[in-house]
């Protein structure tokens, strides 16, 4: 019978292939990624494909639907089980895999899942997921063979291999919170291995997340690391989301640290071994980490949003480091060049362990600004990207201070505002940032009459003057 399928629309993103499973995701639809995406390894001589999953109580069906794809396109596929994402990344770039395939629904609902992919050691995203698209549809796979499958157990190599790069310096207290994602049980094993003293909360895989949802940058999600850190006096929390590739940290005090604000504590370490290196940040991150980064002697590249484009920014230039306001902190310093929570925490705390002061102090040291937190507001789909092409040619035309590299980012005196569309959703993203409370009011008023002059309501700007 000959193979041809149609993916729901919807599921095909920018960055990974994601759905709400039973509705526009199904187990025919994992089949149909494995059976696809073996043949684009096949025809590009690769026979073995890493595989792994996340903790979501749909995911070891779509793993097994999946795995059956791939053996049909005669791939060996190596199956790591159940645990974080950069779990899978690291199979890829250490199992000499020609591709790999992790099923996870990161930070989305517990009703959803999907699949982030790699081809060799880089990213597959973009163009090559509609391709995939086509080619299911299309029906053009390479033949039926048989392939195989075994069963992995990297954790202790993952987890030793990190170890490696720990700088420890005076042993922590750490409270430590997975969200009862995926990397529940690596931080387990991870944190018997390590100096100090450590309390895992959260810690068992639980697709329901029981707990509360598994994003670290709300701060919402954070508040019961934030009740442990107080309680027990630590040095500091860390937070993973659902499938650990994003890392967060609150300070001794139990504040929450923003992206870039990691990335500042990270970057002034990584400089010591690179000095004039490029750092790399999204174009969301504060004007305050470009400014650190420049003055702790690096090189800052302002990138686009998405971990799949920083990835391949790296690769390209060399950076021993990036990080977006996310969380998603990217070392090639002595690590490969993906996204890992975990590794990052570690790096983090060796940081930590080595400074004179505390992490507070660290985050009170950094130039106070006001900003709004990320605004996301409907626009449609047909319109999202020209409504920015529009607002950019009209800031040109009138001398405006503008970066273009993802959407429009705009400096004033005051600050700096930023819009952009979303790759993922029917949405537009705007950002404010000031040192000044008239100041991020003007940058504001500056941006609703952009979104005006297009047709559109200014975001609800109500309690979007956080201090960072």
């Amino acid at each position: 019978m000959k193979f041809s399928h149609r993916f729901d629309p919807t599921t095909l993103r920018e960055y990974d292939i994601r759905g709400v499973v039973g509705r526009t995701l199904h187990a025919a639809d994992a089949f149909a990624i494995g059976r696809t995406f073996g043949s684009i390894v096949s025809r590009a001589g690769g026979s073995r494909v890493a595989v792994g999953y996340d903790g979501r109580l749909s995911s070891p069906a779509l793993e097994a639907a999946l795995v059956d794809g791939l053996k049909a396109s005669g791939m060996h596929a190596i199956r790591i089980g159940c645990g974080p994402t950069p779990m899978l990344y690291y199979a890829a770039v250490t199992r000499e895999s020609d591709g790999a395939v992790m099923v996870t629904g990161s930070h989305n609902p517990p009703d959803y899942n999907g699949f982030k992919m790699m081809i060799g050691r880089k990213p597959f995203f973009g163009a090559a997921i509609k391709e995939l698209g086509a080619l299911a549809a299309a029906g053009d796979v390479v033949p039926v063979a048989a392939g195989s499958d075994e069963a992995v157990d990297l954790g202790d190599a993952y987890i030793d291999r990190m170890l490696e790069d720990f700088d420890a310096g005076r042993a922590l207290k750490v409270v430590w919170d997975p969200g009862n994602g995926a990397a529940g049980e690596i931080t387990e094993r991870l944190v018997r291995k390590l100096p100090g003293t450590h309390h895992v909360i959260n810690g068992r895989i639980d697709g329901r997340f029981p707990a509360h949802h598994p994003d670290p940058t709300v701060p919402k999600n954070l508040e019961q690391l934030i009740a442990e850190v107080k309680r027990t006096g630590a040095d500091v929390g860390v937070a993973f989301d659902g499938d650990a590739d994003r890392v967060g940290l609150v300070d001794n005090t139990g504040a929450m640290l923003f992206g870039d604000q990691i990335v500042v504590l990270l970057a002034r370490d990584v400089l010591k071994r690179h000095p004039g290196a490029t750092i790399i940040a999204d174009v969301k991150a504060s004007q305050t980490l470009f400014d650190e980064i420049a003055r702790a002697g690096g090189r800052p590249l302002m990138w686009k949003t998405g971990h799949s484009l920083v990835k391949a920014k790296m690769a390209e230039t060399g950076a021993p480091l990036a990080g977006e306001m996310s969380g998603h902190i990217f070392f090639a310093d002595r690590w490969y060049g993906f996204d890992d929570g975990i590794y990052s925490a570690l790096r983090a705390l060796g940081v930590i362990g080595r400074m004179p002061g505390t992490l507070a102090a660290f985050r009170e040291s950094l130039p106070r600004v006001l900003n709004t937190p990320e605004l996301r507001f409907d626009c449609a789909e047909e319109r999202k990207f020209a409504v920015v092409t529009e607002v950019a040619a009209r800031l040109k035309s009138a001398g405006a201070t503008v970066s273009d590299v993802d959407g429009v980012r705009v400096s004033t005196e005051d600050g700096w505002w930023l819009l952009r569309a979303s790759n993922t959703q029917a949405v537009l993203v705007a950002r404010c940032e000031s040192a000044t409370a008239a100041g991020l009011a003007r940058l504001k008023a500056a941006l609703s009459d952009q979104l005006k002059a297009s047709g559109l309501a200014a975001p609800d700007f109500s309690g979007a003057n956080a201090g960072h």
